[in-house]
């Protein structure tokens, strides 16, 4: 084990993937560049050269198509976007192209694609910069969505991706990158649809994706703290396949179920849990399931209103609160995560 960010995880096994298969290259908007997407893909172009690390034009559409061409003639190509919303303009290839390659052709073509793209909130980036999407992507058959939320479950995540031989988005959130942890040093790889307890409890389950972890884990340890009550929080991990089984031994545990998603409530993540875990946890559920997520308008840009916007420990306490029949703790003097203490700049 090796105690590194979740950048240096991701970067770690693009090199070691590059190295045990020549067939994977690395490409996007600005992956040679000096901070080289969040530090992710730093030095990868000088060790394996501009044919496998290399920047794309502005072109979604086009340079989206580029990785299917480039997979069913043998290659294994880890295309990475700025911002998941601007996936959105080479929704053609992912909606029509890349999920059915597969189906379309009997088995006989195989589209072994990662993309990789960055979500989440930062400095101010408003509604064109913020967007999660994992829903939209994984209501489409034949495309696998990874939120990794630990540099552990970065790398494992990612190596098996980049060997699976479907397509797979892997979502990462940009104040992840900074995240510290134990990962294993060589090849390791975790299975896509496996979920992880992240925090052990019996009193009530929290069903959290991507940086809504980090908010779940500060929301347990108060909650833990001021009210003697343990809080069991399970990240799904990927959102397609869905590890069903984990969650729902979870909740029937427990009997109480918050989801806290990082996307918007309606028509999201959140519904779909909600529905699987009404429908086989019926009897053992003691209380509705909770939903929280972004609120249901475009991301605003001032701080005061994206920390409207986003969910955070503090609404994870009191729904907790609320649904145990608990007094309202007194939050004063709490210390709950920030950017603003971080924060140094753009560049």
């Amino acid at each position: 084990m090796k105690t590194i960010t979740y950048r240096e995880a991701i970067n770690q096994t693009l090199v070691q993937e590059m190295e045990r298969d020549p067939a994977v290259f690395v490409y996007g908007l600005d992956v040679t560049d000096h901070k080289g997407i969040f530090g992710s893909t730093l030095g990868i172009e000088d060790k394996f050269g501009a044919e496998r690390c290399f920047i794309t034009p502005l072109s979604e559409d086009a340079m989206t198509g580029f990785a299917l061409g480039a997979a069913i003639n043998g290659l294994r190509p880890v295309h990475i976007h700025q911002r998941v919303d601007f996936m959105i303009l080479g929704m053609n290839q992912f909606s029509n192209m890349y999920s059915s390659c597969r189906y379309m052709s009997g088995g006989k073509l195989k589209a072994p694609i990662v993309v990789r793209a960055v979500i989440g909130r930062g400095w101010g980036q408003s509604c064109q910069h913020s967007k999660s999407m994992h829903s939209v992507f994984a209501h489409i058959p034949g495309l696998k969505v990874v939120l990794p939320t630990t540099p552990r479950d970065a790398k494992g995540l990612l190596t098996t991706a980049i060997r699976d031989d479907n397509p797979v988005i892997v979502l990462e959130h940009r104040w992840l990158y900074d995240i510290e942890g134990e990962v294993p040093e060589g090849d390791y790889v975790i299975p896509i649809g496996k979920a992880n307890i992240v925090r052990g409890g019996s009193e009530i389950t929290v069903i959290a994706t991507s940086w809504m972890n980090v908010e779940a884990l500060k929301a347990a340890e108060v909650v833990q703290r001021k009210h003697g009550v343990e809080v069991e929080i399970v990240d799904p991990r990927t959102v397609y396949p869905l590890d069903e089984e984990t969650i729902v031994a979870s909740v029937k545990k427990t009997g109480h179920c918050i989801v806290a998603d990082y996307d918007w409530v309606f028509c999201g993540f959140s519904a779909e849990i909600a529905a699987m875990v009404s429908e086989r946890c019926f009897k053992e559920l003691k209380t509705p399931v909770s939903r929280l997520g972004f609120a249901h308008t475009p991301c605003p840009t001032t701080r005061p209103l994206e920390n409207k916007f986003y969910p955070s420990a503090v609404e994870i306490i009191r729904m907790v609160e609320n649904k145990l029949g608990l007094e309202l703790a007194d939050l004063r003097g709490e210390e709950f995560y920030s950017y603003e203490n971080k924060f140094k700049g753009p560049f």
